[in-house]
């Protein structure tokens, strides 16, 4: 009836539109075709000593025995180890005009905060300092900051 009066351009979209219809239906029927089983075995994926996901199961003659008596499952108990209040540091960044740096413990290789009002010495970045660790707010803290001669 009315499509005898439909211009050129309509056409053309009618026809975009059903093509475009017709391939996303042979798409489906293509995919349903060609579709796995589903199967518990198409779904199961391996994963290697170094992490890597693969298809294939392992090797069973590459298998090495644990003992599941050496497995730590909680964090072992600290000793009873001396603590030293007063420690020694690398200054690692220092910055004078905003007052604070940090140290890194030569220790514990530890980085602790440091505020210009605890500092005895003036310290510069990379100086080898002497100094005591409280914990501040926001973590440790170095006070009784001077270099070391």
């Amino acid at each position: 009836m009315g499509r005898s009066q439909d211009t050129y351009n309509k056409k053309e979209v009618r026809n975009k539109q059903e093509k475009k219809r017709k391939d996303k239906e042979a798409k489906r029927l293509a995919k349903k075709d060609t579709e796995k089983s589903g199967e518990l075995k198409d779904m199961i994926a391996y994963v290697d000593e170094n992490g890597v996901i693969s298809t294939t199961p392992p090797d069973p003659a590459g298998k090495e025995e644990v003992d599941v008596d050496s497995i730590n499952i909680s964090v072992p108990k600290r000793e009873n180890v001396p603590y030293n209040p007063i420690r020694n540091g690398i200054v690692t960044f220092f910055n004078e005009s905003k007052g604070f740096g940090f140290i890194r413990d030569t220790e514990t290789q530890e980085s602790i905060f440091v505020h210009v009002n605890n500092v005895l010495e003036p310290i510069k970045d990379n100086n080898m300092v002497v100094f005591e660790v409280e914990m501040g707010p926001k973590g440790p803290s170095a006070f009784k900051v001077k270099l070391l001669r």
